[in-house]
Formats: structure tokens, sequence, C-alpha cells
């Protein structure tokens, strides 16, 4: 049942999920003046001191930097959406947000200059533009990919962008084991417990690991994420290095879908977001280095 030709059943199950998600926005939608216009938002930002990407009470978040700074540059209230949540201390070098705007064109250099004046030196905004006033960031992305990076020599510059572990690794077996989550679509066991989602269902389309002298890099692309996954199948995969666990027990711990039964959850700091993808005629003006 874990294999790919799981019941067609699961896969409906997902779309429903992202169909009745995608429905929650329409009404707030109907309630904007319909001239407004909506732009998408390239940023980036280091993770470090910020309880991640969503706006919490009582806690310093990226998306509430974000809003205070579009609101007072543009004289308007802005409230923006991410493309995703990020968990405290996660980095991302490509992130996605929109937000609506009564003004008609505010993707000039001049404005995000202001933006970026404004804005902390860990939060970066690369471009502004224009797109179609259904788009979403979240729900028209098509893949995701994240980075864990793993520092095996002390280096003070990879401190907070990396996990440090001076451990030998079988990184043939590491990498083998990788390859299985090719096979599943149910990552119940890398998920953290009572999420709001219906479903667990998540196509990877790569899991792969590269080294250089300094550090080793996990590189992961889906359709979607679930949270904590893929901080939970690094530390997973880290115990088949190390010895501790076959591929073939990395197999059984997927198949159990049983988030008791993988590993330790690496550290945030290691984690990046590094790209999202979307359909290129989605937008009406593209950025200067186009998706």
């Amino acid at each position: 049942m874990g294999r790919l030709t799981q019941a067609a059943a699961e896969e409906e199950e997902q779309e429903v999920e992202e169909i009745e998600l995608a429905l929650m926005f329409l009404p707030l939608r109907s309630l904007k003046n319909e001239t407004m216009a909506r732009y998408f938002l390239k940023l980036s930002y280091k993770g470090t001191n910020y309880h991640g990407w969503q706006i919490q009470d009582n806690a310093n978040t990226v998306q509430q930097e974000v809003n205070t700074v579009l609101s007072t540059v543009l004289n308007e209230a802005i409230q923006c959406t991410g493309c995703g949540r990020t968990d405290t201390g996660v980095h991302a070098t490509e992130f996605y947000a929109h937000f609506d705007s009564d003004r008609e064109n505010i993707s000039d250099e001049e404005t995000i200059f202001k933006l970026n004046g404004c804005l902390a030196s860990d939060i970066s905004i690369a471009e502004i533009w224009k797109v179609p006033p259904e788009s979403n960031v979240r729900f028209d992305a098509t893949y995701r990919t994240y980075a864990y990076i793993i520092s095996q020599k002390k280096d003070p510059f990879l401190v907070e962008h990396s996990h440090f572990l001076f451990r030998a690794l079988d990184l043939g077996l590491m990498a083998k084991a990788a390859q299985e989550l090719l096979n599943y679509k149910d990552f119940t066991s890398f998920s953290k417990s009572n999420t709001q989602t219906k479903t667990n269902l998540c196509t990877i389309t790569k899991a792969e690991w590269t080294t250089d002298d300094q550090k080793l890099t996990f590189t992961i692309t889906a359709n979607r994420f679930l949270r904590g996954m893929v901080r939970a199948i690094v530390g997973t995969l880290l115990e088949v290095g190390q010895g501790k666990i076959s591929v073939a027990n990395f197999v059984e711990i997927i198949e159990a879908r049983d988030r008791t039964k993988a590993g330790t959850s690496v550290p945030a700091a290691g984690l990046h977001l590094t790209s999202v993808i979307y359909p290129k005629e989605l937008f009406i003006s593209q950025p200067k280095n186009a998706l």
C-alpha cells in the first residue's frame, strides 16, 4: 500500500483538501475592492532571529516584519500571504508572498530600494511584480525545494546556517535510503503530530546527498511538505549513515506511518528553503530572472 500503486482514492483526498483550502480565500477576495492589484513578492531571509514566517502572538516573525514595512512604505494597510510556513530558525534563500494594493505599479526599483532600507538586514526583497488577481503564492506553487546543510568542520561562518556533526557517516547508505523516498507518497512517519492537514500525501521528485570537503547537503524537492518533514527525514537518514538502522529499516519506518518510529529531528539552523516553482504562464509581468 505504501508504493506508488496505492489507491487512487488517496490522491483524490489530497486534491479535495487543496480545493477546500483554496475556497477559504474566495470570500475574503470578494470583499476587496475589485480595482486592487495583486503582486507577488520574492524575498529571502535568515531565520535565526525569527519565530518562523507566520505571524504569532508575542513573537517576532518574518511575515509581521514584511507586513509592517509594506504598510509603511506604501502608506496603506497590507497583509501579505506566504508560499508556506517555515519554523523558528529556518532560513529561506527563495521565498514568495502575495499582497493586494490600491497602487497599479509598484514594481519599480525605487520602491524595492525603500522597502529594503526599512527592513532589518536579515530580510531582503529581490523583486515585486504584478500577477492576475486570483493568483496565490501557496496554491499556485507546483514544487518546492529544501536543502539541509551539515558542516563537518568547525566554521564560524556556518554556525547559524548548518548543523555541525563531526562524525563518520556512510554517505552511500544514506543516498540509497534517500532514493526510497521516491517510491512512497504517505509520509506520516515524518510529520509533526496533530497538524491541520487532512492528508499526509506528498510527491517527492528528488532526494539526494552531495558533499564537498567541508559539508554535506541533503536536497529534496516535492509538490508539498508536511510540518517538520524535512528535518525528521534528515534525522532518520543520519541514523542510517551512523549504522544505527539499515536501509530496510528506513523503508519499514516509512511504511509504519508512525512518527514515533522515525529518528529525532535535526536542528532548524541547517534547513533552507531554496526554490519555489510556479507555472510561467501565471504572470502578467515576470521579474528579470524569469521563474
